[in-house]
């Protein structure tokens, strides 16, 4: 192979056009495609920013031409020439009007033939494109991504030094606290059987951060959390993170909704109406059954229970009688699209998340079919499709239960299985809104105790100051939400600064004093020498890119991703490490000694 010798690139690809041409210029690259057709060669090369087509012919230098002659894709070169205008313009690439006619080229590398073609639009098993990872980023789907990615962030950066915030990083290894997902823990060499834990978000230091009077921070910070993975979470991942001090959540709104704003008018050139909608917690949950709401389509949930409270039909009479409700979503004119079979698997979706079943009632030109309605009187029935605005076309899906919000939930899930099935989703649209005053507590019927539902340091809101202690079920936070198209982007709250109350959180969430200050020692102490007003919240940085992009998974915008089991195939990680390295880690005898101690 050869060496670059005297040539230095003096041009990227990709923005070449029309106006460039009799340019002189060294360009670099890989070999997309290469195609001999005797006396002349075509060869495109590939670069970071996008693709140009070199041409060798039977006027190149003969030593330069036999060199093209032994291209191949992925062979890694470095060529000087003369930009010209081609005759065979394309639309296909950008570059697609202009050639480099090529008089220098040195091959700096070879490449044996790929596990799989270097080109978009291929059927190739994700597990073969994670092992070959470099390869796959090659191909310019993969590619942009990751270049756009680099570019928000650096939209982000600047939009938050523009507003006077610092950007400050925080400890990557940490004190593990309650209260959260399942840490990733680091054992410590030279404390024996003490552990760091990696950070699920910068929490507590931002927070010292505004005790310690920086006023405005943020990071572009890397989080961890030990959790099962999906579509949209990764083990690692990232966050846009901000903390603000002398604030109002109305403030750190309208700032994030410039930041939104700026964004899409950067990377999409898409102009966003602000401010964005405002939607209580209580309303999302039981207009849209989630605390991310997809607004792209109708659908709405409706509560009917009044329409059949005096009715005997076991399933409505028992959910009424213990406090819960009937609630349904008409389906209007879709009743030839959901046929019977279609409404048994919505039903399956609405059993997976909690109800007991799916009730339902088509009504046709042909007639009218219903699960339940046999079971109701003339005045009930008519009563229940007056309520829900019934007409010929429509369908009904009902769900009873004793719990409002399990209620609310399935008919969410099946109202969005609709809405996919029946093709009612826009995927052009960006409808964002924030999610506000959510409850400040949720029941865990796992661990039989209330729980905070975002962290512990939320403020309630004034009228639930009284009732942090004795009606929990009953506090709300000023917290918030922003969502778009029914994905959670990123969260935050006001933040507890006074100590006495932040005590009796502590203590409403089960905490005795002596576990409070084991956990949160540092930033109750923190606290008694002065605590501005300071709240914050944080993005996903993935998921925004992922839907800016309108990918599907949030691996298409990492650069190294996890699959399922947390593995991540290219480097083998997690692998087994060697006993010595263990030895020094005292594990096994801290192990022995918690034994021991059971």
């Amino acid at each position: 192979m050869e060496t670059m010798g005297n040539l230095r690139r003096t041009h990227y690809v990709g923005g070449l056009r029309l106006a460039d041409a009799g340019t002189e210029m060294t360009v670099a690259g890989s070999i997309a495609k290469c195609r001999d057709k005797g006396g002349i060669i075509f060869a495109d090369l590939r670069d970071t920013t996008g693709v140009l087509q070199m041409v060798f012919d039977d006027g190149t230098d003969r030593e330069v031409f036999a060199k093209a002659q032994s291209l191949k894709s992925e062979y890694v070169v470095i060529a000087r020439g003369t930009l010209r205008e081609r005759d065979a313009k394309t639309d296909k690439i950008p570059t697609g009007e202009v050639e480099l006619y090529v008089s220098e080229l040195r091959v700096l590398s070879a490449a044996e033939t790929t596990p799989f073609e270097i080109r978009d639009e291929i059927k190739v098993k994700d597990e073969l494109r994670l092992k070959y990872r470099y390869l796959d980023l090659r191909r310019p789907s993969m590619h942009e991504p990751l270049v756009l990615r680099s570019r928000i962030c650096q939209i982000v950066r600047n939009y938050f030094c523009d507003h006077h915030f610092c950007e400050i990083e925080t400890p990557m290894l940490m004190k593990s606290t309650p209260e959260g997902a399942r840490d990733y823990l680091v054992p410590s060499r030279v404390q024996p059987g003490h552990f760091y834990a990696l950070p699920q978000s910068p929490q507590l230091y931002k927070q010292i951060l505004m005790l310690s009077g920086f006023d405005r921070y943020f990071q572009i910070a890397r989080c961890f959390r030990d959790e099962d993975l999906r579509a949209d979470r990764q083990p690692e991942f990232t966050q846009i993170d901000l903390e603000m001090s002398f604030v109002t959540e109305d403030d750190i709104m309208t700032l994030n909704e410039g930041l939104i704003k700026l964004l899409w008018k950067e990377i999409l050139n898409i102009d966003l109406t602000t401010p964005f909608r405002r939607i209580p917690w209580d309303e999302a949950m039981a207009r849209f059954g989630s605390d991310k709401p997809d607004m792209r389509f109708g659908l709405e949930l409706m509560d009917v229970t009044d329409a059949v409270r005096s009715s005997s039909f076991a399933p409505f009479r028992s959910a009424i009688d213990a406090g819960g409700s009937v609630r349904l979503i008409n389906c209007k004119g879709l009743a030839a699209q959901l046929t019977r079979k279609t409404i048994d698997k919505l039903g399956e979706v609405a059993k997976t998340y909690g109800a007991k079943g799916l009730a339902y009632t088509r009504l046709t030109e042909e007639g009218e079919t219903s699960s339940f309605e046999k079971f109701l009187t003339e005045e009930e029935k008519a009563a229940l499709r007056a309520a829900a605005g019934a007409e010929t076309g429509d369908v009904l899906l009902v769900v009873s239960d004793a719990n409002n919000t399990r209620a609310c939930t399935a008919l969410g899930q099946v109202r969005l299985e609709v809405a996919r099935r029946c093709d009612l989703i826009d995927p052009s649209k960006f409808e964002f809104l924030w999610v506000v005053r959510f409850p400040l507590f949720e029941y865990s019927e796992e661990e039989g105790r209330f729980m905070a539902m975002h962290h512990p340091f939320t403020m309630p809101t004034e009228d639930s100051l009284d009732k942090v202690e004795t009606d929990q079920a009953a506090c709300y936070a000023n917290a918030y939400d922003i969502v778009l198209n029914g994905v959670e982007l990123g969260g935050g709250s006001i933040r507890i600064n006074d100590p006495e109350l932040q005590g009796r959180m502590f203590k409403a969430l089960g905490f005795t004093e002596e576990k409070a200050r084991e956990s949160f020692g540092f930033l109750m102490d923190a606290y008694r020498y002065g605590a501005p007003p300071h709240g914050g919240m944080a993005y996903g940085l993935d998921r925004l890119v992922m839907l800016m992009l309108g990918r599907d998974s949030i691996r298409d915008v990492i650069a190294f991703p996890k699959v399922q089991n947390a593995s991540e195939l290219m480097s083998g990680a997690p692998d087994v490490v060697d006993a010595k390295q263990l030895t020094e880690l005292h594990l096994e005898k801290v192990l022995l000694e918690l034994i021991n101690k059971e």
